[in-house]
Formats: C-alpha cells, structure tokens, sequence
C-alpha cells in the first residue's frame, strides 16, 4: 500500500466507523465468543507474497467486529468506560498520520508545547490550584509507578537508583483497600515489595481512617521501618469510594510523606464544582492523577499526572545522555524525562481537539447527566422485589445484589451479560458478591441508563 491508496481505504474506513457506531445499539455489548474462536480463523503462519486490501479488509470486517466487546456501545455500563469522542478520534487520525515520536521538544515541539498548555487548561477545569503542572502518560498505573518511584527515591535520599536497594531500608507504603489494584502493582515494580503496602483500615464510608493511618506510620518507625508516601482514593475502582482527602494529607504531612491521588476515574467530574467536595484539600496533594480517557471524551490512551513540583520526579526518571540532547536549548520542557518511556505519542493533540469541540459545559452536561441517570437507575433497581443496593452511588457508580445472596447475583450476572442488552461487572462489598453499575458512556441516552433495570427485572425471575 502507497499513500495514493492510503487516503482511498481511508475514506472507506470512515464510512465503516461511522456505520459501526450507527449499528452498535444493535449489537450485544460484551463479545459472544468463546476462547480460541478468533486464533482459530487466522492463518498459522505470515503470507510470504502481499495480498490485496480487498482481501485483508474482507476478513477484518467477518472476523473482528463479532468477535469484539463494544467499549463505544452506548449500554457499556462495565468497568470505567474508555470513550472516545469523534472529536478525540479526529485527533487520533491525525496524530496517527504525523506518525511522530515525541520524546523531545526537538523531535515535536508542537506536541511538546501543546501539552503544556493543556495541562494548564485542564487543572484550571478542574479547580487545582496554580502552582500545579502536569504531563501526559499511557495510563494511571504508569503515572502511580511514576509516583512511587520519585517516593522510594526521597525516602532512600536519592540512592535508591544508584546503589539498589538490597542494603538500603526497608520502606512503608500506605494505601486504603478500596484503591486500585495498580498501587500494588507499583509497590512490587519499584521493588518496595507487597508486603510493605499496608491497607489501612476503612470507615463506614469506605474512607481511609486518618488516625489508623498516623498509628500505622508511629508503628513503623518504631519497628525500624522507613515510612515513604501515601497514596489516597478519590474514586475507587470497586464502589467508587473516597478518601478523607484533607484528613489524610495533614496526617500525611506531619509525618513529612509525599502523597499521591489516585482519581483515574474520580477527577473528571471536578470540572463540576459541585462534586469538588469529595475531594476537598486535594491542592496539598504532590501528585493527582486522573484519566481524561474514562470520562472526557479523550481515547485511550490518556492520563494526566499533576505535580505539585516536578523536580524530584524529573530527578528520579530523568536521564539525558548526549544523544538526547537539545543542543543550545537546556532550559527546554522533554516530557520523557518526566515519565518511564522515551517513546511519547502526540496524545495532547486529542485532548486540544475535544476541549476545544464539546467546550467544558458541554462536558459538564454530559457528566451531569450521568451522575444523575445512575441515581434515578439506583431507585429503580431499589423498587423491584428481592434487589438490594449494597452501595450507594458515588457519582455515577453504586452497586446492588439480590436478597437471595451470593450465588443467584452470579447467576444473574451472568444472565446479563450473555442477554448482551447491557453489560456489567461484579465485585465484592460488605461481604457481599455485588454487581457494578457505573454511567459514564460517553453517547448514552437515559433510555439506555434504564435499560438496565428492566433487564434486570426480566432476568431475575426464577433465580433462588
């Protein structure tokens, strides 16, 4: 393929995307295959001569659509959605066609600078307070390892890096439960190990207890430990909880730890003010990420780190050899030094396209609305007979489970997802096997929010 027949399959490919999303209503949300059925329709080994676009797009169109749980599907009410605005597809088809690598200001200085400015926009939409700047990752877990990372490294006084860390001491880290499973993932990479996360203790709003935590740091130190950073919750993956954000820093700081925030999912509806408060004293936090690929409209992959000064970040995954140098220009901004890769996709260039096309009050709106579907969804589901809401809605997640316990919530799960009208996840609350209901699609309609309860109507009946 030339460029020539490029931009004639690219037309073609528009019309298909635009068709795809017209259908996808029509179409079960979660994937009706089971394992090895795709592997089993593809050629064992590569073809030796090129074969025709014709061909190759023919077996896409029979082979992946069918085979694909639909993320764009307006009742994907699963996990956190991962949306993607036409808008920020735009942008991805631009960014794509560039085809550059952004590692440098010098090797982009458009997507270097873009980004600086959209993280200025983006903080302020949020309401974080000035002195907080940011860079753009792949996904959370990269930005919370990158926080990690920069916690291990002032607590080791800066020779974990150099030295390793088998003669060095042995660090604390604290987190409550009900934060994502790639805190975990970051203690284990940054060879802090699982055993030195400790989860602390939760009260009745599945919120860290701030006085668990000083007890918690007081005991380490006793016992020879060195406590390191704090990570918080501010919208929790499993029910959406929140940590006592203003709480938990001022202990936090007392202490003299760093602290991250966790708000992958959380930080997109803070450009509401009125949802503000659940995070309230998060300006004393040293870093915030959260996933403008969840919630705003901007595809994946897309997540925001801030930083309440990027240095001892810059300091620990910096690295600048002489083939890396912007000759001339040492007081440039090179976002790679801020982050684990080299390598950085033009992802601002997304996030200018939707902020600019949809405007934050058309953001907002759409935030709104889900926020306030899920509630009218939560008393619906509360009405029929044997459902219980195990947890409340926490912006737009909350849970229920039927009264008949854990085995016939399985089992209607599992009815649900097969059915393909909607799609749900499960998770465990007060001890309870529940199901997940999280809005946030980004073209959902109240119709499809409701959806959900008569599917869950119809689909109960003769469970015990």
């Amino acid at each position: 393929m030339d460029h020539d027949e490029l931009r004639e399959w690219s037309k073609r490919a528009a019309d298909w995307v635009h068709d795809y999303h017209a259908s996808l209503r029509d179409r079960p949300v979660r994937a009706q295959v089971g394992p090895g059925q795709v592997a089993a329709q593809l050629p064992t080994s590569a073809p030796e001569s090129a074969e025709p676009m014709e061909q190759i797009i023919s077996d896409f169109d029979r082979i992946v659509p069918g085979a694909m749980t639909h993320w764009q599907h307006p009742r994907f009410f699963a996990y956190f959605p991962a949306n993607a605005a036409p808008a920020s597809m735009l942008a991805e088809q631009l960014a794509n066609g560039m085809a550059a690598q952004a590692m440098l200001w010098q090797t982009a200085p458009a997507a270097n600078e873009i980004e600086s400015v959209m993280m200025g926009w983006l903080r302020d939409a949020l309401g974080l307070a000035d002195h907080f700047t940011g860079t753009i990752h792949d996904s959370a877990t990269t930005a919370t390892l990158s926080a990690v990372l920069t916690m291990r490294e002032q607590a080791l006084g800066w020779e974990g890096n150099k030295a390793g860390l088998s003669a060095l001491p042995r660090l604390r880290l604290y987190a409550s439960a009900e934060t994502h499973s790639s805190v975990d993932k970051a203690a284990r990479i940054a060879g802090i190990g699982q055993e030195n996360l400790i989860k602390i203790p939760t009260d009745m709003h599945d919120a860290m207890k701030p006085g668990a935590l000083a007890g918690a740091i007081r005991a380490d130190r006793a016992e020879g430990y060195v406590p390191t950073g704090l990570i918080l919750c501010a919208g929790g993956t499993a029910i959406g909880a929140f940590d006592r954000i203003a709480d938990t820093i001022e202990v936090a700081k007392s202490e003299g730890l760093p602290v991250h925030v966790d708000a992958a999912w959380g930080g997109s509806a803070m450009i509401c003010p009125e949802f503000r408060n659940l995070w309230e004293g998060v300006d004393g936090a040293d870093s915030i990420v959260f996933n403008p690929h969840k919630w705003l409209g901007a595809q994946f992959d897309c997540a925001v780190q801030f930083l309440a000064d990027p240095a001892p970040q810059i300091r620990t995954l910096g690295l600048r050899p002489d083939y890396l140098q912007t000759l001339g220009r040492d007081e440039i901004v090179n976002y790679n030094e801020w982050t684990v890769p080299l390598g950085r996709r033009f992802r601002a260039l997304k996030l200018w396209f939707v902020l600019r096309a949809y405007g934050l009050e058309g953001l907002r709106n759409r935030i709104r609305n889900h926020v306030a579907w899920s509630r009218e969804l939560r008393d619906a589901l509360a009405a029929l007979p044997e459902v219980e809401i195990v947890t409340e809605p926490n912006l737009s997640l909350f849970s229920f489970a039927l009264s008949s316990g854990d085995r016939a919530t399985e089992e209607l799960l599992a009815r649900i997802n097969d059915d393909g009208r909607v799609y749900l996840t499960q998770t465990r609350a007060r001890g309870r096997f529940v199901i997940r209901v999280q809005v946030g699609q980004f073209d959902c309609t109240r119709e499809d929010v409701m959806t959900v309860r008569d599917v869950v109507a119809e689909l109960k009946e003769g469970l015990e």
